[in-house]
């Protein structure tokens, strides 16, 4: 296999659908990518099920789908079972536990270990489930991408349970975590997103440094871009809420939106859906905002371009972020971001008050602050918005994602290759030969 050799590719995905989070953009964007550069791609996930491009090959693993609207976290019946895949993910869920990544990875395993002459590498996309090291173990050359560690969205959310029952719950929940780092620290190659989020999963998941690599996540600046004949609203701004959990910040921002309503008009539109009874929903009875929130949801990327151009501002009020795909689009589209300084947020969208506005994650009073600065300096959110989309074109495209993810390809292929040959080499060896082997070790 030559550095120009078109691969085959098996991209998992336990869920990517791209309206349900980031992983599902990456998976859309990635695959349409690699294909555009004549690699071929098959993605192989479970529901939601991503919307792919044509181009890209799809393989659906089915599951119980426990999370499926309208009824997320229902109790499949036995006679849903279909193999022993389902026992599993129901046992698991039954002990309080996040079934998916684990379930997923053991089909995921069932299915590839008959396609071994179909496929080049297998990339994991952030399950780290026990399927996928038996694949490793196999002699499959895997590569994991690691958004930034669950275990951030484990800590924050113990940190905001309100009682022992809520923290009880949370504590099994997030207990696939202990999987993942087990499987992580023994794979090859990682790869993540940011800087910040390679310190992170080093430190979490106890990867070597050596192991880790980051190749940034991208935007299409031709699509996400400033769309003439759009007027921005006054006093509008724009946020992505892609789940209701503390780690997103949207409690700060809903927060900062009562305090500036008392001074002037202001409006928010979420791209999101709050789930029912939740913390966001909740604050927004409380702060009697109901009027001032619009919650948006599974539209189109076009559509998502004219809300950021019909914005003022865009504010990401994350608590923590690997990266951030939603403060990437707002500044390709030309509108000023208002960001926190939480995980990778400050090496993504630049320098304070030149390609975006800081503020410190968690803080309300700050960030109503900062958007009420913003709000009054039309000259500073027109020179921040084009400074901003300039700084995205100079760094962030998936075509440059594509090409380094497949450097990472290339080399965990190479390992493999290499241990495969020691392998064979050491079987090939005499009896006596491996007696004089280890003699000569010991002298």
């Amino acid at each position: 296999m030559t550095a120009e050799t078109p691969l085959r590719v098996a991209l998992l995905s336990y869920r990517g659908h791209r309206y349900v989070g980031g992983q599902g953009v990456y998976v859309h964007h990635l695959s349409k990518s690699l294909t555009a550069d004549g690699h071929r791609v098959t993605v192989m996930s479970g529901p939601p099920h991503p919307v792919l491009d044509p181009s890209v090959e799809a393989t659906e693993l089915p599951s119980l789908d426990i999370w499926a609207e309208p009824h997320p976290m229902r109790k499949p019946r036995l006679w849903e079972w279909k193999d022993w895949t389902d026992a599993v993910e129901h046992a698991s869920f039954a002990t309080g536990n996040f079934s998916e990544p684990l379930a997923f990875s053991l089909r995921a395993w069932r299915h590839l270990r008959t396609r071994r002459a179909d496929f080049d590498v297998v990339h994991d996309n952030q399950c780290l489930g026990w399927g996928v090291l038996a694949l490793h173990r196999g002699g499959w050359p895997v590569l994991a991408t690691v958004h930034h560690p669950i275990t951030v969205d484990r800590r924050l959310e113990l940190e905001h349970a309100r009682t022992f029952g809520e923290r009880f719950g949370k504590r099994r929940w997030y207990a696939f975590t202990r999987m993942q780092t087990r499987v992580a620290r023994r794979l090859d190659r990682v790869v993540t997103v940011s800087e910040s989020s390679r310190a992170d999963v080093s430190r979490d998941h106890r990867v070597p440094l050596e192991r880790l690599h980051v190749v940034p996540v991208g935007v299409d600046p031709d699509l996400f871009s400033p769309r003439p004949g759009l007027s921005r609203v006054p006093g509008r701004l724009i946020t992505t809420a892609s789940a209701d959990v503390a780690m997103k910040g949207l409690r700060y921002l809903l927060e900062a939106v009562a305090k500036l309503r008392t001074e002037r008009p202001i409006e928010l539109v979420v791209i999101g859906q709050p789930k029912p009874d939740s913390a966001a929903s909740r604050t927004l009875a409380d702060l009697g905002l109901d009027g001032a929130v619009t919650f948006v949801s599974g539209v189109t990327d076009e559509r998502v371009v004219e809300l950021y151009g019909q914005a003022e501002l865009a504010v990401v009020p994350s608590l923590y972020e690997g990266f951030s795909l939603p403060a990437i689009e707002a500044m390709a589209c030309g509108t000023p971001l208002v960001a926190t300084t939480g995980g990778a947020l400050p090496e993504v969208a630049g320098a304070h008050g030149r390609t975006c506005f800081l503020t410190e994650p968690g803080d309300s009073d700050s960030l109503a602050s900062v958007i009420r600065a913003a709000l009054d300096d039309p000259e500073a959110r027109a020179r921040v918005g084009a400074a901003g989309r300039q700084r995205v074109i100079d760094h962030w495209s998936w075509r440059h994602t594509a090409a380094r993810t497949v450097e990472h390809y290339r080399a965990v292929i190479e390992i493999q290759q290499a241990r495969a040959s020691r392998s064979s080499q050491s079987n090939r060896s005499t009896p006596e030969t491996r007696v004089d082997i280890r003699r000569a070790g010991a002298g």
